[in-house]
């Protein structure tokens, strides 16, 4: 298999732009650090973000210390709430529900997907939609759907922030969007939209999918297949977006085969490119939830911990 650092090679000598994720990743976390830094100074207390994870497995405890390293750089405070894997479903719904209530607690994010005995739908159904900093709950998905305010997943808000940083036009060009889960695929759709581009979603039973992804101004891909989407499916001068994350043998592989940067005007590595963007985002998805949750406890006059008004 082609190595990452070989795929890297193949698009330099293709010419096409490799848009790495951690230029934009630092720009980002830089804003929430100044952000974190004023809203201890107004308010008098470290926002915290809350991470739970139900029958934590490898990935979870890497992925989880990434995020507790993340916050404290940034100056957040960070919780984890490990719950073991045969976790009730009243267990779980209790647990969130304490979280909710927990004033300092400004985001939570709950690791998917659940052990299969409880329902997927639990967190969803259950989370404070003003502490859900991934975007999950109906309210915050229907806020997006309908082109209202709200917070949104971090991954494909973390796609936008990296095509703006590198001036990639959006406006008028066909995306297509090969993934329909309901934290990339269908989300991501909804902010191209609002970015005013035309958008097409299509996905893995799409048939012929070549022909519609060889449309598209812009590819974005989130399927979970490695190298799912091959060269020949790419238009010339596409700016393609790979979302996929598979932990292989060889490392971690995206969907998008590293052949493809010879077709494309411009490509995200896996690693290196929407990864660490998305961490960066849902850091300012807590620092946003903070602020708002502040602003409505001075709007319905709720006690909280401010020294400031």
């Amino acid at each position: 298999m082609t190595s990452t650092r070989t795929a890297a090679r193949e698009t330099a000598a293709s010419g096409a732009r490799i848009l790495l994720g951690k230029p934009v990743a630092a720009a980002i976390t830089e804003d929430v650090r100044e952000g974190v830094a004023a809203f201890v100074e107004r308010y008098g207390y470290v926002p915290m973000l809350a991470v739970m994870t139900v029958g934590p497995t490898a990935a979870a405890e890497r992925y989880t210390e990434t995020l507790r390293k993340q916050s404290a750089a940034v100056g957040l405070a960070f919780e984890r709430v490990a719950l073991d894997p045969d976790t009730d479903e009243a267990t779980l719904r209790a647990t969130i529900v304490e979280l909710n209530h927990r004033p300092q607690i400004a985001g939570v994010l709950v690791q998917m997907p659940l052990p299969d005995h409880l329902p997927q739908t639990i967190v969803g159904e259950t989370l404070d939609p003003y502490k859900d900093v991934d975007g999950i709950t109906p309210a915050n998905a229907g806020n997006l759907s309908l082109g209202l305010p709200g917070l949104f997943p971090s991954t494909p808000l973390g796609g936008i922030a990296l095509l703006n940083h590198y001036l990639i036009p959006i406006v008028g060009k066909h995306a297509v969007v090969v993934g329909r889960s309901n934290v990339v695929g269908r989300p991501l759709a909804q902010l191209l939209l609002r970015e005013d581009a035309t958008v097409t979603i299509a996905h893995s039973r799409t048939g012929d999918l070549a022909d519609l992804t060889r449309r598209a101004d812009i590819l974005a891909v989130a399927v979970g297949r490695v190298g799912f989407i091959t060269a020949e499916m790419v238009k010339p001068g596409a700016v393609v977006v790979d979302f996929g994350t598979t932990f292989t043998p060889d490392g971690l592989r995206g969907d998008v085969a590293p052949e493809v940067a010879a077709v494309a005007s411009a490509f995200t590595p896996v690693p290196g490119g929407t990864g660490p963007v998305t961490n960066a985002i849902l850091l300012r998805n807590t620092l946003r939830a903070a602020r708002e949750t502040m602003a409505v406890r001075r709007h319905l006059h709720m006690p909280g911990q401010t020294n400031a008004d």
